[in-house]
């Protein structure tokens, strides 16, 4: 691979980092290696400092694919706790509200996933990179502020309930969707589509468009496949 000319670069993010604290290590490593100041690198679609899973990164003049590479399908496997909701729809925040749950069954929740299928409007989470009169609304969220945000047009193409746990009120889906989707507010929708509430506990990206996240790196594994794309070439 020339890292200069451009390429892609699979990687597998790790919990708890940002998509661009990802894209500045792999980015450090390479621009390192080859001795200069800094390869250009960008990424194609950003993950939620909580999620993991695969994050397609460009190199050189492969960073023009980017915008292309964004409308490709995406694949997530997300857990659920319901009967509980955060201001983030994951764990970046406690708890603020609690909700019943004895009347949710597994009949109830595989009933209510395929009204999610297919063409819909999604409000984004408040705690997100959405701009609001040129400030990202996480920004002011987290300053306290009021930040209403319009619904938007979103495709979801599957939604499969692959694990109930009626004792904890746990659930997990495995979902396949265009741009746009807010895993997040999906599971915030489900919990009120079942008279309750639900909050993300994992999220991980699987697959975007053909690269499934089989094929990523993780970072320990990386400086060994740098090295072997730079033999490969000399």
């Amino acid at each position: 691979m020339n890292f200069i000319e451009g390429g892609y670069i699979y990687i597998n993010k790790p919990y708890r980092m940002t998509s661009f604290g990802a894209l500045a290590h792999i980015r450090y490593v390479v621009s390192k290696r080859l001795h200069v100041k800094r390869v250009k690198m960008g990424h194609a679609g950003t993950l939620d400092p909580l999620a993991t899973g695969v994050l397609v990164l460009c190199t050189g003049k492969a960073t023009k694919q980017i915008e292309k590479l964004q409308l490709h399908t995406k694949e997530y496997t997300a857990t659920l706790q319901l009967g509980a909701t955060t201001p983030s729809y994951d764990m970046e925040h406690d708890v603020d509200k609690t909700y019943p749950t004895v009347h949710i069954t597994r009949e109830q929740i595989l009933a209510t996933l395929p009204s999610f299928v297919g063409d819909i409007m999604q409000v984004p989470p408040v705690f997100s990179a959405c701009m609001v009169a040129g400030d990202r609304a996480y920004e002011l969220a987290r300053k306290g502020q009021e930040v209403a945000l319009a619904a938007k047009p979103i495709h979801i193409d599957e939604i499969e309930l692959t694990a109930f746990d009626p004792v904890t009120m746990q659930m997990s889906i495995r979902v396949v969707c265009g741009k746009g989707t807010y895993i997040r507010s999906l599971a915030r929708d489900i919990g009120e589509a079942l008279g309750s509430g639900a909050y993300l506990t994992a999220l991980c990206r699987t697959r975007v468009g053909d690269v499934r996240i089989e094929d990523c790196l993780t970072f320990d594994e990386f400086p060994a496949w740098l090295e072997q794309q730079l033999d490969s070439e000399s």
